[in-house]
């Protein structure tokens, strides 16, 4: 069972946010280069999750990645009001949140966003992502073979549908930035090719043991900033996304032993990693000792480039969240939706 987060003292470890560095977008925002993930799984309360985010608020933190399904976003808007009643100002904050899958229809879009606003209590988002590239959904809590009646595959004239009321958000000022997550090269060249407004960033799967590295240079190279979910090797992750050839960065000996030499746990080697690479790592806790190590690992002492290097030679493109439940017919490989092949999957 994980620790709930307590009461931050006056006398618990902070760190001062001006510390931590920031990535700035296209536009020129600057987005925190650590934030706290709120998926809590199917384990862990709203009101855990709550805690956890006004704790990590307490020491520091000042990202928060945020989505509708989760099923938390109220109880995270109560956090956020409690803590700008206290003196915290909006501005400060970065605040994400996402459409869910089965919200990508044209009058969807704009009421799903402002749902997300009101629950988690603020006038605004700074990003608001499509959560994944297809409209397919599944009941919390399901299995590997959940499958949706009106699934469908990569439609993109219909993706398109769904991206220009995202621009539409933008322009009537209730997000700042728009993004993507769970995108592909191949889906994310007609994104590109397509759209008003450039997605800001990507969200997506990056750890030692799945680094992406040509989709990440393209990404880069695209002036898109790259933020990485599941930055541990997701532990917690459900059970759906567990098979028998997954491997964990956190055990891995070369990580390990890093961890050993530098006295820290190696899920900080992962962050430091992660932060030192380029991307945004959003590690999910409700440990307050985690919340803190992880956020101290981005302003501590960095990897060395000896380090850095020996990381790189760890990846085993070892997918962990591979979204079974989003296929759109029987008899499929989870691999038809992350086009392996540098095709989209048809139908």
């Amino acid at each position: 069972m994980q620790s709930q987060p307590q009461t931050a003292t006056p006398h618990a470890e902070t760190v001062d946010p001006k510390r931590v560095t920031s990535r700035i977008l296209k536009t020129g925002a600057r987005i925190p280069a650590i934030g706290l993930g709120t998926f809590g799984s199917d384990h862990v309360s709203p009101e855990t999750v709550a805690e956890a985010v006004q704790y990590a608020a307490s020491i520091g933190y000042r990202h928060f990645d945020c989505a509708s399904v989760y099923g938390n976003e109220h109880r995270i808007g109560e956090a956020f009001r409690q803590l700008f009643q206290n003196g915290l100002r909006r501005e400060e904050v970065w605040v994400t949140s996402k459409l869910w899958n089965d919200k990508h229809g044209e009058d969807d879009i704009i009421p799903s966003c402002e749902k997300s606003l009101a629950d988690l209590q603020v006038d605004y988002l700074d990003l608001y992502l499509v959560h994944w590239p297809f409209p397919n959904h599944h009941p919390p809590g399901c299995d590997v073979t959940a499958r949706n009646p009106y699934a469908v595959p990569y439609i993109h004239q219909n993706y398109m549908r769904t991206w220009r009321k995202m621009e539409e958000l933008v322009d009537r000022g209730l997000v700042r930035h728009i993004g993507t997550s769970n995108m592909t090269i191949s889906k994310m060249k007609l994104l590109l090719r397509d759209a008003r407004i450039k997605p800001a960033v990507n969200e997506m799967e990056l750890h030692p043991h799945f680094q992406q590295p040509e989709f990440f240079r393209f990404l880069v190279d695209n002036g898109i900033q790259p933020i990485g979910y599941s930055p541990l090797g997701s532990p917690a992750r459900p059970e759906r996304d567990r098979t028998a050839e997954d491997t964990s960065p956190t055990e891995d000996p070369a990580i390990r032993a890093i961890a050993a030499r530098l006295g820290i746990h190696p899920a900080v080697v992962c962050i430091k990693w992660a932060d030192q690479r380029g991307q945004i790592p959003i590690p999910f806790s409700t440990n307050p000792k985690n919340i803190l190590s992880n956020l101290l690992g981005v302003v501590g002492e960095p990897l060395s480039q000896q380090d850095m290097d020996a990381i790189e030679k760890l990846d085993r493109n070892c997918r962990l969240i591979k979204g079974h439940v989003f296929l759109w017919k029987d008899n499929q490989s989870w691999k038809d939706l992350w086009d392996v092949n540098g095709v989209i999957t048809p139908a």
